[in-house]
């Protein structure tokens, strides 16, 4: 099941531009990616440099290239300034699922920015790519994100206590799922 992301898709709503990641970025990309506050749920070394940012904004597009994620910039319409990014940060074509995250600045939290712009992705992941299954891994802390997941319909998969090393300890996750036919029935599209 090949994806096709050339020319790169531009998703809208009424706020946003989810958009392509460009060296533009860098310096947006590394507030969010050097914050530990934005960073403590996402076992991820913290960014140290702009160089840093910019490699992993290479890092994100040359994924993309090679089908095995689809990473997009938040912006807002009027703005084209990277507030977050969003995507499917882990694609598994053979088996039609993709697994989502995101991540936003801490100045645009609480403003539906993420709940927008996830609608978008989602539909995007099953309308287009027909993907079967979304998946999302979250820490249990993460309440915010998990509020999110379930407004869209995620469902609760398994909870893995302590099963990953990072920074010295161990952390456990949460995985959620969201079926394609699940979604379907909340939008009434069925």
């Amino acid at each position: 099941m090949p994806y096709s992301f050339d020319p790169f898709p531009v998703l809208t709503t009424d706020r946003l531009v989810l958009r392509q990641l460009t060296p533009d970025d860098t310096e947006d990309m590394f507030s969010l990616r050097s914050n530990p506050e934005l960073m403590k749920y996402i076992p991820r070394p913290l960014a140290l440099s702009s160089n840093d940012a910019l490699v992993l904004i290479e890092q994100m597009n040359q994924r993309t290239q090679e089908q095995k994620s689809i990473i997009w910039g938040i912006s807002l319409r009027e703005n084209p300034a990277l507030l977050g990014f969003i995507g499917f940060v882990n694609l598994y074509p053979e088996h039609f699922r993709a697994e989502v995250g995101y991540m936003l600045h801490g100045n645009f939290h609480r403003k539906g920015i993420i709940r927008e712009a996830l609608n978008q992705v989602i539909r995007y992941g099953f309308e287009t790519m027909h993907l079967h299954t979304i998946e999302a891994i979250t820490d249990p802390e993460n309440i915010a994100s998990a509020a999110v997941l379930t407004q869209y319909g995620f469902q609760q998969e398994g909870h893995f206590r302590e099963n990953r090393f990072f920074n010295g300890k161990f952390i456990s996750q949460i995985n959620w799922t969201l079926f394609r036919s699940a979604f379907l029935k909340t939008t009434n599209q069925e």
